[in-house]
């Protein structure tokens, strides 16, 4: 969610779900077009139990704003670490028999959120060892309590046809990995592929002297200008192909060094073997090798931006900086309507597009025509004398 984005929320996506029609990217939040409805992801951090009533009382109106933005006939799936319990008791259309200990306040806040917006918690649903049911360990692992949740619209609940947790899954956190099964065919659509450039620091001298070669050999006597442009261009792309290379796309630079990597390694055998001190050790040699590794790479990407700066090589200068740009830079936006709500719709963005347009020459028709009557004095012409002078 917008307001609780320094907790950095994250969706992660498969290629094949990607391949999929986004209709609003946002922060937190991530719309698919599917068959037959559209699924609408939004993950959220709740605060905690500790936080302010006022504070508890923003996030569900901020997520509320959310949740009303999205179209009726949409699938909503709500996720994330809610700080909340909502205990063993079955509640008809909104828990199962499998969730774990007492509900609690904020468990409380949660089921009153659940039944005003028709939800199900789908992880207290699904009979399963204590084990796959908890979410969170205590630091010290005395404690272990279900707290993070994957909600989705009753009227889907069938599409979700299992949810536990992993905890084997190495994340280097006290939350377990909570999936879910959710069963929906995707609407795929097919991107077109971009041309690969050619690579214009290799161009060889074979392809002057080929090109040269041809364009002598054309007949320029009563051509006409479009067909003799259009044989030009053949012969450029033609030998362009035969011997000018293309670029490649750059893979990512892999920044783990093998010994990070292998820390990874250890540190997920030992909580494997349930050895937390070992675990948290490793965690943290993992955490400080890592922000070391990646501190590097970053280094080494800013002195080859200096080497290329200071040789002159304005191409490969640009080059680089627009391959850190594409890596760290998200694409995302969104088009609002006049009351400040996001427009999902194609139809309806081009119409807010239409409108704002407008709007924009109605403004400037209207400063003419609310001119005060006032007589605006010239400046008198430049007097031929005046240019002599100067």
């Amino acid at each position: 969610m917008d307001n609780y984005n320094q907790d950095n929320l994250n969706i992660v996506l498969e290629d094949e779900t990607l391949r999929s029609e986004s209709t609003r990217p946002a922060t937190g939040e991530e719309q698919r077009t599917s068959k037959p409805i559209n699924v609408t992801v939004i993950q959220v951090y709740a605060p905690t139990t500790g936080a302010d009533d006022e504070e508890i009382e923003d996030f569900y109106v901020s997520l509320q704003q959310l949740v009303d933005a999205t179209l009726k006939n949409d699938t909503i799936v709500i996720m994330g670490d809610w700080n909340a319990k909502v205990g063993s008791k079955p509640i008809t259309g909104i828990t199962g028999n499998f969730g774990l200990g007492d509900r609690n306040e904020a468990g409380d806040r949660l089921f009153e959120f659940c039944q005003n917006n028709s939800l199900s918690i789908t992880n207290t649903c699904f009979k399963q060892p204590k084990r796959r049911l908890y979410t969170w360990t205590s630091p010290n692992g005395q404690y272990k309590n279900q707290i993070d949740y994957i909600l989705c619209s009753q009227r889907w609940r069938s599409s979700i046809q299992l949810a536990k947790t992993r905890p084997g899954a190495d994340c280097g956190s006290d939350h377990e990995l909570l999936v879910a099964k959710f069963q929906m065919k995707l609407k795929t659509t097919n991107k077109t592929a971009r041309p690969a450039r050619y690579n214009l620091s290799k161009i060889p001298c074979k392809y002057a002297v080929e090109v040269k070669n041809r364009f002598d050999g054309l007949d320029l006597i009563d051509r006409e200008p479009e067909e003799l442009w259009s044989e030009i261009r053949d012969i450029i792309k033609d030998e362009a192909n035969k011997n000018i290379p293309k670029n490649k796309m750059p893979k990512k630079a892999k920044w783990l060094t093998a010994d990070t990597l292998k820390i990874a390694e250890e540190r997920r055998n030992a909580k494997g073997s349930g050895d937390k001190k070992r675990f948290s050790r490793l965690n943290a040699e993992f955490q400080r090798r890592a922000r070391r590794d990646k501190e590097k790479h970053i280094n080494d990407q800013c002195q080859q931006i200096e080497d290329n700066n200071r040789k002159g090589k304005a191409r490969d200068l640009f080059k680089k900086i627009d391959e850190i740009k594409r890596t760290f830079h998200a694409k995302i936006g969104t088009i609002k309507d006049k009351q400040g709500r996001d427009l999902m719709e194609k139809e309806d963005i081009k119409k807010r597009r239409r409108e704002y347009t407008e709007e924009l020459y109605t403004k400037d028709t209207q400063s003419i025509d609310e001119n005060d009557g006032s007589t605006i004095e010239l400046a008198p012409e430049i007097l031929e004398s005046e240019i002599k002078w100067a």
